[in-house]
């Protein structure tokens, strides 16, 4: 089969990051990339995530699950900590398919919309949050050229809100890649050492959305979306605390700078 008949799609990437691809189509991939040059730059991209991703949570991996961590307990808290009705059916498609959310992790086709929104914004929070030394690539001493260079890569201005009267300030930020392009990420951190993080990514899909609560991965937070830009906030804060963090960055979000 040639090219021409097989197209190199999004998920033949995604499959040679993860050497899921048999000899042929690998080849054929491979071929591709080399011809060219952007999609073997995001390519590359992936794959130091997809590393990254792997150290982060390795130690997770082989943590035996503590006794009291069972289905039922777990639907018990999300429904108690949930206060809108359709989030307790959500909480049970969750538990549904915890088994293919660990496959998204290992490298599947991702989901698109805001359930891509939390879970990219997961992903770089455990990354990212836990780096002492480099948690971002461009520190808040420049800010102005962060805000810059993001606004270029994103095409839209982007600019890290104050969130200085809820106590946490700025650490700087870095540019993410995802499935779907280029993403903001900014790293704040309060008095306590707690980090915390905003993702933004433009959309193609649901272009407006509410502020709504998101659990990924054991990673608290909330996302919206608001004129065609994908939002999420990451924290390990109480959900009152992340709404209140979510609101006040809503509004500095909506005046760049």
């Amino acid at each position: 089969m040639t090219g021409a008949e097989h197209p190199v799609a999004e998920e033949d990437l995604h499959a040679f990051v993860d050497g899921q691809l048999d000899d042929e189509r690998r080849a054929a991939v491979d071929h591709y990339l080399q011809t060219h040059p952007e999609t073997s730059e995001r390519v590359a991209a992936y794959a130091t995530q997809r590393r990254e991703l792997r150290a982060a949570l390795s130690g997770r991996a082989r943590d035996a699950i503590p006794p009291n961590l069972n289905m039922a307990r777990l639907l018990e808290e999300r429904l108690r900590r949930r206060r809108r009705p359709w989030l307790a059916a959500a909480a049970v498609v969750l538990a549904l398919g915890l088994g293919a959310g660990a496959g998204w992790f290992a490298g599947r086709r991702p989901a698109i919309g805001i359930d891509a929104i939390a879970r990219e914004a997961a992903t770089s929070y455990i990354v990212y949050a836990a780096d002492k030394r480099r948690p971002v690539e461009v520190w808040a001493t420049q800010k102005d050229d962060l805000t810059r260079w993001l606004t270029n890569r994103l095409n839209r201005p982007v600019s890290p809100p104050d969130l200085s009267r809820l106590e946490y300030q700025l650490l700087g930020g870095r540019l993410i890649a995802t499935p779907h392009g280029p993403a903001a990420l900014f790293m704040y951190e309060n008095p306590r050492g707690v980090r915390l993080a905003i993702y933004v990514r433009p959309m193609s899909v649901d272009q407006t959305t509410p502020i709504e609560a998101t659990d990924v991965s054991e990673v608290d937070g909330c996302t919206w979306i608001e004129r065609g830009v994908g939002y999420a906030l990451m924290a390990a804060e109480p959900y009152d605390k992340l709404e209140e963090l979510a609101r006040l960055a809503r509004q500095g979000l909506r005046s760049p700078g």
